[in-house]
């Protein structure tokens, strides 16, 4: 997938563990984000995440792939409604300019 580095960073809550979170996406992309936040959950855990986009919420859940202590947190998307994903979509088309 096509990644977009995100300057100004878009907010997202977050979940895990019944702990809720709100931090700045530093990269986007329609597979996954890129979390900035101090102190992310191991790699292999499940978090519930939302975000506005242009046109609506996306809500989704994802799998943390890449966990950076004091950086942040790399997640996969799993579960997404296919509403959000076609937002998404074409949030992401409008930013990289297909």
């Amino acid at each position: 997938y096509a990644r977009v580095g995100l300057p100004k960073g878009m907010l997202v809550a977050w979940e895990h563990s019944g702990v809720r979170k709100v931090s700045r996406v530093r990269v986007l992309a329609l597979g996954g984000l890129f979390i900035s936040t101090p102190e992310p959950p191991p790699n292999g855990e499940t978090i519930r995440l939302v975000f506005e986009v242009p046109g609506g919420e996306v809500r989704a859940r994802a799998l943390v792939r890449d966990s950076q202590p004091r950086q942040g947190m790399g997640v996969e998307f799993t579960a997404m409604k296919q509403e959000a994903r076609a937002r998404l979509n074409q949030l992401m088309k409008r930013l990289v300019g297909t």
